[in-house]
């Protein structure tokens, strides 16, 4: 009997390596580049944001070198909270589990409502909710029939996405460098933008603050973690993931940046508009708004897809280490955790109507404790990676037995997690972001609250059978 139920909550080894690469790839890449980087050029200008999001690359390669040795070494569906578990402690494990859970979950609301909208601008007059409910069925069945269903959805999701942002810089590139004609000018405009107003044109105050949201828009390269129970030979595909992590963000995000901040002066970058759809006008191609907001749309239902499949796998991975009841984790005959899957999907159906009826209060405070929770991830990541290591040796092991091993240790660990902890203090200094350190705290002395509660009942229940 056992045995039997031990085949109906595992997840099966389905995703291959083009997969795990577009899936790291794609799950960083979402509206955070395409619509609110002119935002961030706008607030702290053209080299302010290039340092700021160069700052941020490093602060997620120094991360995914932890989750690596870890990973590879413990291959499990949602990792880091198992890490957490046994590598800080149980109820750290239940409460970063909680937090990325509820990360995605916020997001698929916030994705489904954006999708709606871009849908309005073809369809003027159709309602929000149509749309929204239509994107929904579509991601829902991406996940529901099976793991390789859905990797095969994202990998076409990411491939549209990689191939616009290429096609974007290149193009860009040569409208710099004058091989392209920009509209109502006669030379090549070169980087005179990046430095003609001095590096720092709203201070040098404004690289940090920008910082404390460059973390946020980079979220979702950790999804190389939570995939690693369904991939193929992980200890070859996720360091070849990882190792490309920190050059894909680079050319992706800066290269991206750096178009825009030459072609765009930076009072008026992505202020009113995706600043992607600037810089095609700006050239004058044509149906710039039409493609970009058919890219953007793909993103969208991309990071719903993963956000869906997060969200998901966190609850399963809670429910196979016993923190949640079982029946989280029973799997169908296509291997899939359907009870997990109508859960998390409810959870962003309610997300999108907090936003809707209660968009000051309940949503405000979801989604402030939602820009932090994966910060506070990447910090249990590098503390779990810390204590790892401390404990293989303690056991007797060597290094050589490990196929993937964080490097500088313990540098490189303690850098990941100074550094994150930084982007949470720093929020002090904002009065815009300063909130979501006041709901963070309560929300995370709850969570603790509920697991050591729900311990010591589960205890006394004993002492009382017995």
């Amino acid at each position: 009997m056992k045995n039997e139920e031990d085949t109906h909550i595992k997840l099966k080894r389905n995703m291959e390596s083009r997969h795990l690469f577009m899936i790291s790839l794609g799950g960083v890449i979402g509206t955070g580049l395409f619509l609110s980087s002119g935002y961030t050029i706008h607030e702290a200008g053209p080299i302010g944001t290039i340092l700021a999001y160069g700052i941020g690359a490093i602060v997620v390669y120094l991360v995914m070198l932890c989750l690596g040795e870890l990973s590879v070494a413990m291959p499990e569906t949602g990792s880091f909270h198992v890490y957490a578990d046994r590598y800080i402690g149980p109820g750290t494990g239940f409460t970063v589990a909680i937090l990325y859970w509820l990360t995605w979950t916020v997001a698929l609301g916030s994705e489904f409502t954006a999708a709606g909208l871009i849908m309005q601008q073809w369809f003027p007059g159709s309602p929000t909710w149509l749309w929204s409910a239509l994107f929904m069925a579509v991601i829902f069945i991406s996940n529901a029939l099976s793991v390789k269903f859905f990797a095969e959805t994202e990998f076409w999701f990411s491939s549209i996405k990689v191939i616009a942002i290429v096609l974007f810089i290149v193009v860009g590139f040569l409208a710099i460098f004058g091989v392209i004609p920009i509209k109502g000018t006669t030379h090549a405009p070169l980087f005179t933008n990046l430095v003609k107003d001095g590096l720092f044109p709203r201070g040098f105050k404004a690289v940090f603050t920008t910082m404390l949201t460059v973390n946020f828009a980079f979220s979702g390269t950790e999804l190389i973690g939570v995939t690693a129970g369904e991939t193929k030979d992980p200890g070859k595909n996720i360091p070849r993931a990882i190792h490309t992590t920190l050059l894909r963000l680079v050319i992706f995000f800066i290269g991206s940046i750096v178009v825009m901040s030459a072609l765009i002066p930076w009072q008026k970058a992505g202020v009113d508009q995706s600043p992607f759809v600037l810089v095609f006008n700006s050239i004058g191609l044509p149906f710039a708004g039409d493609l970009m907001n058919f890219v953007v749309l793909t993103a969208i239902l991309s990071a719903a897809n993963s956000g869906l499949y997060a969200s998901t796998r966190m609850l399963w991975s809670l429910a196979h280490e016993g923190m949640i009841p079982i029946k989280y984790a029973k799997t169908n005959s296509r291997n899939v955790p359907m009870l997990a899957l109508c859960l998390s999907m409810l959870g962003g159906i309610l997300a999108l109507v907090s936003s809707v009826v209660a968009a000051s209060t309940v949503y405000l405070v979801l989604v402030s404790i939602s820009g932090l929770a994966v910060v506070i991830v990447w910090m249990a990541i590098a503390l779990s990676e810390i204590n790892f290591r401390k404990q293989f040796l303690k056991d007797g092991h060597k290094l050589s037995e490990l196929k993937f091993k964080t490097p500088w240790y313990p540098v490189v660990p303690w850098a990941a997690f100074i550094m994150s902890l930084l982007s949470c203090v720093l929020i002090v200094f904002d009065p815009n972001q300063r909130s979501a350190l006041f709901y963070m705290i309560p929300f995370l002395i709850l969570c603790y609250g509920v697991y050591y509660g729900k311990e010591y009942l589960k205890k006394r229940r004993v002492v009382n059978d017995n």
